[in-house]
């Protein structure tokens, strides 16, 4: 958001200008001990917002090429695995028009990820079941057409998750069973 050329003091939305006040004409609020102490600096004074800012600098300068920060850069979200899967789980119930494609795509796929799970537990199977079963098997075949009809997710997709071989493989088991319970109605 600001080009190289630029400091991060000149950045105005963010509290950063403020550690490098002095104490009297901060936000009163504003505590800098700890973030100074994490950054080795012994104390909150002239010479030390100078340390602060010299080594803010340094750090920008180092990881602006550092693929690290990608997430931060391009996605939605930085923090622990466990919060992101509840984010998504509440996401993938609420997509609409404002969320990009990177977004629906990621919380389909959770969703599609708890519904394999769901459907695990209920015919009693084990993730090495998958695998080990036939590509055919009727227990897949009914994971696979509840993903197509509440996910999102795509046929490669479907058939690489559950183990069911070739996309088209899957479109056609899909098909047949689509045939066969018409012809019971």
């Amino acid at each position: 958001m600001l080009s190289p050329e630029q400091s991060l003091r000149d950045y105005a939305w963010s509290s950063y200008p403020e550690y490098l006040k002095a104490p009297s004409r901060r936000w009163p609020w504003l505590r800098v001990e700890r973030l100074f102490g994490e950054m080795r600096l012994p104390k909150d004074s002239p010479a030390g917002r100078r340390e602060f800012e010299r080594q803010m600098e340094a750090r920008r300068r180092q990881e602006r090429g550092d693929e690290a920060w990608a997430a931060i850069r391009r996605g939605w979200f930085f923090g622990a695995d466990a919060r992101k899967q509840e984010l998504l789980a509440q996401a993938s119930e609420r997509v609409g028009a404002q969320h990009d494609g990177a977004e629906r795509q990621e919380s389909g796929e959770a969703k599609a990820k708890r519904l394999v799970q769901e459907e695990l537990a209920r015919l009693g199977w084990q993730e090495a079941d998958l695998a080990a079963r036939r590509k055919g098997d009727p227990g897949k075949v009914r994971i696979a057409r509840r993903l197509r009809r509440e996910t999102t997710m795509t046929l490669a997709w479907i058939a690489r998750r559950l183990h069911l071989g070739a996309w088209t493989h899957v479109s056609n088991l899909l098909r047949a069973e689509a045939s066969s319970v018409k012809s019971e109605d």
